[in-house]
């Protein structure tokens, strides 16, 4: 580390940064990298606060060393069991073998499966605390944001959460580890892709974690990836609140997957006769080019959502299908479909969409294009009608 990353005169951030992982969980792209965030906090007694991914563990102990200089650790609190933020325990307990490990009832099962380890545990319940000397420890728990064991550790004595994954982002903390240090229109679509496709789906857990919270005086905010919050967290708890009830901005997102151009030119024909409806922000992806991921932010952002595949082997494109069966596992709500498709002789790729429209349950467009091998005229007629279709209830919605 070189140099002590003060987050407050004795609480350190002692976290790593990771420009080599290429995707996260093997999923999701990391284009601007990730930052594993741990914190050490220095009292009468030491507390670990979460861990890092074992990629980046020698950087992370030799950063935790350089604060304790010299000192053991106490306590390593777990707010979050998953192996991006646990995978380092094993490491630390063979270093400070005497430290106990602080989580709940549900930490201690994953512990032991991942990690072999029973021994020094904790148990903390809603509302318990410990006393470190100048800090006090708070814990709260907030079951299925985003695991059933997660929970939140406040330090009452300077207003700081440590939040576990809520509040957290993509990209790495390049300079700068606070908020007001960082360009955060630069790391804008990194906070609200994590948001959407790692804590997206679990949307009343937020809700209800963010009502359990909203009565502490909170004066930072300490996840354990992305920036720290301390300037701009009425920004970021109120993009929680809006995405988590699922509200959307007035606007369109196409998705198509066309082998040869002919999807795609419909796609392209629906957005054009948005625009002449007065619909502006309208975001067109070709699946087999752009990751789930981005797909999956810019539909958290707007309320119409269009899809359109072309017939393959009797049903809708590999890629297609791929973002719709994860729409539907998210159980994205709150949206406007539209559906349209090509097929050169028995199709598939619309009856899919249709299939999904029923079971995503979203409000739907009644005007199903489909093409037969190129569109002709009466096709673009029909599309037409689509765009003209959603333009209509995006603009009753938003007026």
């Amino acid at each position: 580390m070189h140099n002590k990353n003060n987050i407050t005169e004795k609480i350190y951030w002692v976290g790593t940064n990771d420009r080599r992982t290429h995707i996260f969980e093997n999923y999701w792209p990391l284009p601007k990298g990730v930052a594993y965030n741990s914190y050490v906090i220095v009292d009468e007694k030491v507390a670990i606060v979460d861990t890092v991914e074992k990629g980046t563990m020698d950087e992370y102990l030799d950063n935790i060393e350089e604060v304790l200089d010299g000192r053991k650790a106490d306590y390593l609190i777990v707010n979050h069991m998953e192996p991006d933020h646990s995978g380092s325990i094993r490491s630390l307990v063979e270093r400070y073998p005497e430290m106990k490990i602080v989580g709940n009832k549900k930490t201690f099962p994953m512990l032991e499966r991942y990690y072999g380890v029973k021994d020094n545990l904790m148990e903390v319940r809603e509302g318990d605390s410990i006393d470190l000397g100048e800090h006090k420890l708070n814990f709260y728990m907030v079951p299925m944001l985003h695991w059933p064991e997660t929970m939140v550790t406040f330090e009452s004595n300077n207003g700081i959460l440590f939040s576990g994954d809520a509040f957290g982002a993509f990209g790495t903390l390049d300079g700068g580890i606070f908020d007001d240090e960082l360009d955060l229109d630069y790391l804008e679509e990194e906070i609200s892709r994590y948001y959407s496709n790692i804590v997206g789906k679990y949307g009343r857990p937020t809700q209800n974690a963010l009502k359990k919270l909203g009565g502490l005086e909170i004066k930072m905010i300490c996840a354990t990836h992305g920036p720290i919050w301390r300037t701009h967290i009425a920004d970021i708890v109120a993009k929680y609140d809006k995405w988590s009830q699922y509200k959307t901005d007035e606007g369109c997102v196409i998705v198509y997957s066309s082998m040869y151009g002919n999807t795609e030119k419909m796609a392209d024909n629906i957005a054009r006769h948005l625009v002449k409806k007065g619909i502006k922000k309208i975001r067109i992806h070709d699946s087999s080019k752009t990751h789930p991921s981005y797909i999956i932010n810019d539909i958290f952002r707007y309320r119409g959502v269009i899809l359109g595949s072309c017939a393959y082997n009797g049903d809708v494109f590999p890629t297609m299908e791929t973002l719709i069966n994860e729409l539907e596992h998210m159980g994205v709500k709150d949206h406007v479909l539209g559906v349209f498709g090509s097929k050169s002789w028995g199709g598939g790729g619309l009856k899919r969409l249709n299939k999904f429209a029923e079971n995503i349950k979203w409000e739907t467009i009644e005007v199903t294009p489909e093409a037969l091998c190129a569109p002709g005229q009466e096709d673009f007629d029909q599309c037409e009608a689509l765009a003209d279709g959603m333009a209509k209830r995006l603009k009753e919605l938003y007026s």
